[in-house]
């Protein structure tokens, strides 16, 4: 701002000075333009006679035209000062002058532009010739020296009152980029305070811009990062949590292992049992860890129809039950968009831990309804269903009922909190609804175009 405000101030004294030598100059030449005019009337009129008598023709111009502010016509005849257009000449040009005296001895038009221990002069000359022979010289004389003090005078209001701008615009700068710059420096602030054990800090942003939305940005950031490694204590806590017991009992039954054939046959099949448990705790955590990640899903066009005939298919084959599919008419040529393996893989774990809680009498109900917006996918049973205070906890990482244990004996434990992470990935949600004795109903809804 200062250098611009130094800039602006050269720049408009140059354009003042340059404008005011040019109205000088035009005014100069037009006074000059006059004199040529009135000398080309006397010839025309008077005849070559009285042309001669060039102190007539200075007279009559000096009669008739005023010249402006600080402007004089002088007349030179035969080499000397003859008259001028003011009585009351300044010292500069009086006629024992020095300027006069130059003035005197100039035979041809020239202009120019003197500084003078007195002031700042321009003059316009013209000889006067009557035929050939040379008789004088008219002159315009202009004193800028009052005019270029006026300029200086508004040189310096402007640059008093563009220091005083310049003065305030910079308070009011310093203090509107302290404000817009504020959250920066709690972004600044904030990355200092971060550490891997404390992921919780934030921005306040308020208002909108560019740094506003930096802020919002870094908060967001944060929030995946600080997801990201609970996600990893969760992955880490659980895996050692539930790994310990497995761990145990291979080491128990290896240390407590005899000779015999028979028994180390048993203990060989418990330890591969567990081993096999183990490796299916461990994919599943493996996949809850996947699911925030963005390349979980593989997105492509389902037909619903299609999607439901073999899930119910492959439900069958779980486990004898009185298997049912509704809403296969409702759903004949509807189009979903996601990501078959996973949406399969939920179904058929909502199916697993139905057949989990139903004996084979009971009834378990697969169906599918899409709207102009939705899909839903349910699972629906007749089996024992879940009370109401364990409804909450049920999509938690081997969480237990205080009724019923709601992992079945031969899963992870991590069944329903899968599902639920792969629903989530697909921008939706999943409902329960469940009582105790008479069964539950599991519904996937999905975004029908994500």
């Amino acid at each position: 701002m200062s250098g611009s405000t130094v800039v602006a101030i050269g720049a408009i004294r140059h354009t003042l000075f340059v404008e005011l030598d040019a109205r000088v100059k035009n005014s100069m030449y037009q006074e000059l333009e006059e004199f040529k005019r009135l000398h080309s009337e006397y010839r025309l009129i008077e005849g070559d006679t009285l042309a001669e008598n060039v102190a007539t023709l200075f007279d009559v111009f000096l009669s008739r035209n005023v010249p402006e502010d600080d402007e004089f016509f002088i007349t030179i005849l035969d080499g000397r000062f003859y008259d001028a257009s003011s009585r009351a000449l300044p010292k500069l040009l009086q006629p024992d002058g020095q300027l006069v005296k130059q003035l005197e001895k100039i035979t041809l038009q020239e202009f120019k532009q003197n500084a003078t221990s007195e002031g700042e002069i321009v003059y316009l000359t013209y000889p006067v010739y009557v035929g050939e022979r040379f008789k004088g010289v008219f002159v315009v004389v202009h004193i800028t020296t009052g005019e270029r003090e006026e300029v200086q005078d508004m040189l310096v209001a402007i640059t008093n009152i563009m220091l005083w701008v310049l003065v305030i615009a910079s308070v009011i700068a310093w203090l509107t980029a302290g404000r817009i710059l504020k959250p920066l420096q709690s972004l600044t602030e904030a990355a200092r305070n971060i550490s891997e054990s404390d992921l919780t800090q934030r921005i306040t942003t308020k208002g909108n811009g560019e740094v506003v939305e930096l802020a919002a940005t870094f908060n967001d950031m944060m929030e995946r990062l600080d997801q990201a490694f609970t996600n990893q204590k969760d992955f880490i806590n659980d895996l050692g949590h539930e790994l310990r017991t497995p761990i145990t009992i291979i080491r128990g039954h290896l240390e407590l292992m005899g000779s015999d054939p028979q028994e180390q046959d048993e203990t060989l099949a418990l330890v591969i049992d567990e081993l096999d448990r183990m490796t299916i705790l461990v994919n599943d955590l493996l996949l809850l860890a996947k699911s925030e990640q963005p390349t979980f899903l593989r997105l492509e066009s389902i037909s619903l129809n299609l999607l439901m005939t073999e899930l119910y298919a492959k439900a069958q084959a779980i486990a004898p039950r009185q298997w049912q599919l509704d809403g296969q008419d409702a759903i004949a040529d509807g189009q979903i968009y996601g990501d078959r393996y996973r949406i399969t893989q939920a179904v058929m774990n909502l199916v697993l831990n139905a057949t989990q809680h139903t004996h084979p009498s009971d009834r378990i109900s697969l169906g599918a309804n899409i709207t102009n917006t939705e899909v839903q996918i349910w699972v629906a049973d007749t089996g024992e269903g879940i009370a109401p205070e364990d409804q909450p906890h049920i999509f938690k990482r081997f969480s237990r009922g205080n009724h019923h244990q709601i992992r079945g004996a031969d899963g992870s434990g991590l069944g329903l909190a899968i599902v639920q992470s792969i629903v989530q990935a697909h921008g939706g949600l999943i409902r329960l609804q469940s009582n105790l004795g008479t069964g539950s109903t599991f519904t996937i809804v999905l975004p029908k175009n994500r």
